[in-house]
C-alpha cells in the first residue's frame, strides 16, 4: 500500500508565545513500501535567528534533540506500547532508538540502511529530507512527527502534530496517529 500526503501536515508549536522566528513547520510522508518512511520537513523561518548545525559527515550521534532536530516516532506492531524514535539533525547526524513502552528501556537500533539526510536552506527556509528503512523491524503505520528548534538566545521550541501534556512530550502514547488521519494543509 502506498501512503502519500502530497501536501503534508503542519506541526504545532507547544507554546505559541514562545517563538517569533518560525512562521511554520510542515512535514510530508511517503511510503512506497510499508517498511520505508520518506520524510520531508519544511521549516519556514528567519534562519539567521535560529541555531542550525552545519552539515557534517552523516553518523550516529546521541542527544541530537538538545538542539535543532527533526524527529519521527513510529509505533511498533503487536501490543502497541513499543515504538521507535528517529532523530535527524540538519548536520545530517542521526540516531534511532527502540523503546519497549513509554520512555522504557531505550536501546540504540542499527537499521539495515542508516538514514540519509539531504538539507537545503537559505535565509528563510530549511528543508530536510530523510529516508528511514525499518526492514526487519516490527512496526505499524502509526507515527508521530516532531521537531525541536533552537533559537539564538531564546532556548528551544517544541513542535508536534498534537501536544497532550502540560509539558512537551513527544513520547506520549496518544500522540501517535495513523498516517491516513493526518490533517492536510489547505
Amino acid at each position: 500500500m502506498s501512503l502519500h500526503h502530497p501536501r503534508g501536515c503542519s506541526l504545532k508549536l507547544f507554546d505559541p508565545s514562545g517563538t517569533g522566528s518560525v512562521r511554520s513547520l510542515a512535514v510530508r510522508l511517503h511510503q512506497s513500501v510499508p517498511e520505508i518512511f520518506s520524510l520531508r520537513y519544511v521549516l519556514d523561518a528567519d534562519l539567521r535567528r535560529l541555531r542550525v548545525p552545519a552539515t557534517r559527515t552523516p553518523e550516529r550521534r546521541d542527544e541530537l534533540w538538545r538542539h535543532t532536530c527533526f524527529e519521527l516516532f513510529v509505533r511498533k506492531g503487536g501490543d502497541g506500547t513499543g515504538y521507535y524514535e528517529l532523530n535527524v539533525s540538519p548536520s545530517t547526524e542521526w540516531a534511532l532508538y527502540a523503546f519497549e513502552g513509554y520512555h522504557e528501556n531505550r536501546v540504540a537500533v542499527d537499521p539495515v540502511q542508516p538514514p540519509q539526510a539531504r538539507v537545503t536552506r537559505d535565509d528563510n527556509m530549511l528543508q530536510l529530507e530523510v529516508e528511514l528503512d525499518l526492514r526487519g523491524l516490527p512496526h505499524s503505520d502509526e507515527v508521530a512527527p516532531a521537531a525541536v528548534i533552537e533559537e539564538e538566545g531564546d532556548g528551544l521550541s517544541y513542535w508536534a502534530l498534537k501536544h497532550l501534556s502540560a509539558r512537551p512530550d513527544f513520547h506520549h502514547p496518544d500522540s501517535f496517529s495513523s498516517v491516513d488521519s493526518w490533517r492536510r494543509e489547505d
